[in-house]
């Protein structure tokens, strides 16, 4: 089975590209199954009902989030209604709307996809470690995806060994750079730092540079809007064995 994860997608101008980019994609590389995070895919930040079926219509099958999921609350029913518009699961349950995880039946398999978020310089959620124990038991599936959406190298690093062997793939969103460490760990497990962006290459993490140089030269509050121009799609792909749940394979992608 081929299973594509995206990189953080920036605006509806990353959101076009990718619309763009990926049926070709799918198509080249025989692709089973997407995963993309959308946390910021409406601009402005955050994500809303107009970009998460943008999305969906564009070929993704699941939409996985982070630290700015919540930024909108007009999507916050759609997190309800919706199985594979995913938050991290580490958010509180009661008061949190939605998931932090999804089942998805591929008729012949089904594949488990699991959203957490790092603790390291972002919220103080629940622990992401023992989140991910709970789930893997619960979800019992042989072919299981994280995107943990993390700030700190170490944190993303040392949960892709800490579930190496126990699920099929880990992915790294929310720094929006891609790393070039993409690896199968020793235990089968598929795994990158940060997967990257979909977005525009000459700009910070999508925002127009002038505005983040002000951002961090002046220390004053400053609109972030995004830039336009050429964009780029940061991914990458896991061939996964179905019989045995482990990574056999991993490319990386940075398509422009």
């Amino acid at each position: 089975m081929n299973i594509l994860a995206i990189g953080d997608i920036v605006g509806s101008v990353g959101c076009r590209f990718l619309r763009d980019k990926l049926p070709s994609l799918k198509k080249a590389e025989k692709i089973d199954l997407v995963i993309a995070n959308g946390e910021n895919s409406a601009d402005g930040n955050g994500i809303t009902p107009t970009s998460a079926d943008f999305l969906f219509s564009s070929g993704v099958d699941i939409i996985t989030g982070g630290n700015h999921s919540f930024r909108r609350r007009e999507c916050y029913s759609y997190y309800e209604n919706s199985p594979f518009l995913l938050r991290p699961a580490n958010f509180p349950e009661n008061t949190t709307p939605g998931k932090g995880y999804a089942v998805y039946d591929m008729g012949r398999i089904q594949v488990g996809i699991i959203n957490l978020m790092g603790c390291m310089y972002l919220e103080s959620l629940d622990d992401p470690f023992r989140t991910a124990d709970r789930l893997i038991r619960e979800l019992g599936t042989k072919i299981t995806i994280v995107d943990f959406h993390a700030e700190a190298t170490a944190e993303k690093r040392a949960l892709g060994f800490y579930l190496d062997g126990r699920v099929s793939a880990v992915f790294g969103t929310h720094t929006h750079v891609q790393t070039a460490d993409e690896q199968i760990l020793s235990k089968g497990t598929g795994y990158i730092t940060d997967v990257g962006m979909t977005g525009t290459l000459q700009s910070v993490l999508g925002v127009k540079s002038e505005l983040a140089i002000s951002k961090f030269r002046d220390k004053m509050p400053v609109r972030f809007d995004l830039e336009n121009g050429k964009c780029g799609m940061g991914c990458i792909l896991y061939a996964i064995d179905e019989k045995s749940g482990k990574t056999v394979d991993v490319k990386r992608f940075h398509i422009i």
